[in-house]
């Protein structure tokens, strides 16, 4: 009995020894567990501290300069595109139909008026959906936290950044109203195309004031916020209607709309917004907008620039070298570039490349291209200036200067020919013969004078045109012809105004000065008329007067067709970037055949009158 009561009280004093070690270590294990979750707390405070006082300067954020807009402005009125930011005026909630604020807080924040900066609920969903799929697949960030972000922040994806932009959010939801607060949503957030705020939106999507939007249109402009490129309605209209109907359905779910309502906005059709747009235009549009400071100056204002592009011209141009270079591909060329004049110098259409989303090269104004013979006509007016006639006789016989010795195309001599057979039927050696007749520093003059902008060697064979020219200038060159001899340089702009609609700048048309007298005119004119009716230029003959050169450098490098009709003067250039030969396309074909499908589409476009020669000529 006392071996037993020894042992149970041994038993009692191990059991009380082990619960007391056992005590001692909970209590080991909670002050360790407390220490470290207020070692955790303090380098959460220190750290959200660390946030706070590196937020940015509040005053100095609201206030942050944008780079303005500019947007480009065809002639018929149609947008073709908008540089820099593109802001409107300040527009308030009570402006607006109650679905267009509801609508954005429907698809953003459904729970903004009731949570306090912070959407715990939200914020526990998103996180559970990531971590189910294992990737970000869902946000939680309320519309408090956007404006915050938009406002004052970068869009660094940190956790710093994160942190700030909840303080910023309390901050915001203690010192503004939730009506405020989406005011500031509505005016500043991000919709695409460098547009910021629902009434620039609505003004570049709809052509209207927010206050004038639909349900379905309000309901495509909030579905945009998930993603303004993606779901943007000029780019890809479907998309943004798929999406709306979304939008709708989740408006319906929450009450703000009826079924009806819903089924309504579904079934709405959408107008056609792409139809105030220009297709393409957009090395016409770089053009522009890189002339606009030396208009008006450095600006803090939008602008609109109002142009001279003819819209469907343009279009055609564009669409007619495409298809016009696809089918000569095989043929190793690449690219091309046109432009079209009125006789005044104004740019009806500019096509600097064939893809401009490959290449922001401008081959228009930028490339610097060998003529070939269509630099010969500076030659022969000169020649005219000096008394020779076009009957007048010249020799087309081998000449030798220096080291240089030219040949004819054809590499044929023709003996004595007219000055007007020698540049019908593009005769190199009659046109050098010539040259050396003249003195070059005043063929270098009336180019100079025409249009020509570039560097023009004194050389020879500046006759055959080796000296690099852009397709602009020689557009302009031969509109001075056209147009009866006077200066026209190339014009784009006509206008400029703010927003406000305060002129900025008007284009002044005063009289242009004489370069040409009418007599040189008169004979040049009816030489290039002969070169397209029985010389080199046959395959760019019209139903109408129409007058050109071609031109082609050596080995097929360039080839051009240069002329006008008694509307528009054209420049054609084909040829490769890495100036490769191509196979055999000279300015007699390729060129001269794009500049005659352009300017029959010009006349038609510009002619009403059905009996018109190119109206019958398309009937036929």
């Amino acid at each position: 009995m006392a071996k037993k009561a020894s042992k149970a009280k041994n038993n009692t004093k191990k059991t009380r020894k082990t619960s007391r070690k056992k005590k001692k270590n909970g209590h080991l294990l909670f002050k360790f567990l407390f220490v470290f979750a207020a070692v955790i707390g303090l380098v959460a405070a220190i750290y959200t501290g660390y946030c706070y006082l590196t937020l940015p300067d509040i005053e100095t954020a609201v206030s942050r300069t944008r780079q303005p807009s500019t947007t480009i402005i065809a002639e018929n009125g149609n947008e073709i595109t908008t540089y820099g930011n593109s802001f409107a005026e300040v527009i308030y909630l009570e402006d607006l139909p109650y679905y267009v604020p509801a609508a954005v807080v429907d698809v953003e924040d459904h729970r903004f008026y009731s949570h306090f900066g912070f959407d715990i609920i939200g914020f526990t969903r998103a996180m559970a959906v990531n971590l189910i799929k294992m990737r970000y697949a869902q946000g939680a960030s309320t519309i408090t936290q956007q404006v915050a972000k938009n406002l004052f922040l970068t869009s660094e994806k940190s956790i710093r950044r994160k942190v700030q932009e909840l303080l910023l959010a309390f901050w915001l939801e203690y010192k503004f109203s939730k009506e405020q607060i989406l005011t500031l949503y509505l005016n500043r957030v991000y919709l695409g195309a460098g547009t910021y705020g629902i009434e620039a939106a609505a003004n570049k999507y709809f052509g209207k004031s927010s206050r004038d939007l639909t349900l379905k249109e309000a309901a495509i402009i909030a579905g945009m916020l998930k993603a303004p490129s993606r779901y943007n309605p000029s780019a890809s209209p479907e998309r943004a209607q798929t999406r709306a109907k979304v939008v709708l359905r989740l408006m319906f779910e929450h009450g703000t709309i009826t079924e009806t309502e819903m089924e309504q906005a579904i079934n709405e059709p959408l107008e056609n917004v792409a139809k105030y747009k220009v297709e393409g235009a957009r090395h016409f549009a770089d053009m522009v907008y890189n002339e606009v400071n030396a208009y008006i100056g450095e600006r803090d204002q939008d602008v609109y620039v109002s142009t001279t592009l003819d819209q469907e011209l343009q279009q055609k141009a564009e669409q007619i070298l495409h298809e016009m270079i696809k089918k000569y591909q095989d043929r190793n060329v690449t690219q091309g570039a046109v432009v079209v004049l009125d006789h005044q110098g104004a740019v009806k259409a500019l096509v600097g490349g064939l893809d401009y989303d490959k290449s922001q090269f401008n081959r228009a104004t930028q490339a610097l291209r060998q003529p070939g013979s269509a630099f010969k006509p500076f030659v022969y007016i000169t020649a005219l200036q000096q008394g020779w006639q076009p009957n007048d006789l010249i020799d087309d016989i081998p000449v030798k200067i220096g080291k240089w010795q030219p040949e004819n195309a054809d590499r044929k001599t023709h003996g004595r020919v007219t000055l007007t057979e020698a540049l019908t039927k593009s005769y190199n050696l009659a046109t050098v013969n010539l040259a050396e007749r003249l003195n070059r520093r005043d063929i270098i003059r009336n180019a100079r004078k025409m249009g020509i902008t570039t560097e023009m060697p004194n050389t020879p064979s500046l006759a055959l045109g080796t000296a690099e020219v852009k397709v602009l200038d020689m557009a302009a060159a031969y509109t001075a012809i056209a147009n009866g001899g006077y200066a026209a340089w190339p014009y784009a702009i006509t206008e400029i105004y703010s927003k406000s609609g305060i002129q900025l700048y008007q284009r002044d048309m005063s009289e242009p000065s004489r370069i040409l007298d009418g007599d040189t005119v008169e004979k040049i004119t009816s030489i290039l008329e002969n070169v397209i009716n029985n010389g080199t230029g046959r395959r760019a003959g019209l139903p109408v007067f129409a007058a050109g050169k071609t031109g082609t450098s050596q080995d097929f490098r360039d080839a051009w067709f240069v002329g006008w009709t008694d509307q528009y003067v054209a420049a054609v250039w084909v040829g490769n970037d890495d100036n490769s030969p191509m196979d055999k396309i000279g300015g007699s074909t390729l060129p001269a055949e794009i500049w005659k499908q352009i300017m029959l589409a010009a006349i038609e476009l510009n002619s009403t009158d059905p009996e018109h020669p190119v109206k019958k000529f398309f009937s036929w």
